[in-house]
């Protein structure tokens, strides 16, 4: 008698993409992932200590309590045969070091920025740049930050005009998604006219 499971054989497996979320510390990334991940998001936040005081720079972001210390990590399905696991990197200076490790196998990566401290963004732009990994930025629209088109970030960040960039607030399911699926459109295409 033939098992269920062989009827099974049919059902496709899914491609399974890493794309990364990086930017600028306090840009909003462990609330992207945890806003579009279908499963609960591993974080690694931790309670801001004294210990900080000096080394994070909390112009702008003045309120912010927690960080990120290792990463973030979420799924969310796309479609039936597309799949993407996102690693959020933390966002100061003292843990870039891991980029290069969270870096591999990345097909794609979303850069949020922050208008209030948009050249935080520049360190993730350049990582990306170097390592020929496509990406999209997304502009993360803070309530008390000042209002920039698409073109002006475009500008601002000196980006190449192929590079999405697109406004999302990084609280809403719905604009993750549209950011993610901006940046699976950005790399297809990335890999059907190589540079």
């Amino acid at each position: 008698m033939a098992s269920n499971d062989s009827d099974r054989s049919d059902d496709p497996i899914p491609s399974a993409i890493k794309i990364l979320v990086a930017g600028g510390f306090g840009a909003g990334k462990t609330t992207l992932v945890g806003a579009v991940s279908e499963i609960v998001p591993l974080s690694t936040e931790e309670v801001m200590t004294e210990a900080s005081v000096g080394v994070d720079d909390l112009a702008g972001v003045e309120r912010k309590q927690t960080t990120t210390v290792a990463l973030d990590f979420g799924r969310i399905t796309i479609t039936d045969e597309l799949v993407l696991y996102l690693f959020g990197t933390p966002g100061q200076q003292r843990f870039w070091f891991m980029w290069e490790e969270l870096a591999q196998g990345a097909l794609g990566a979303v850069v949020l920025a922050d208008t209030r401290r948009l050249d935080n963004c520049f360190p993730s732009v350049d990582f990306f740049e170097r390592h020929g990994v496509p990406f999209v930025v997304a502009v993360n629209c803070f309530e008390d930050a000042h209002y920039y088109t698409e073109q002006e970030v475009t500008e601002a960040l000196t980006l190449d005009e192929r590079v999405p960039v697109l406004l999302c607030d990084a609280r809403s399911r719905a604009s993750a998604k549209e950011v993610l699926e901006t940046l699976v459109r950005h790399v297809a295409a990335t890999a059907a006219t190589p540079v």
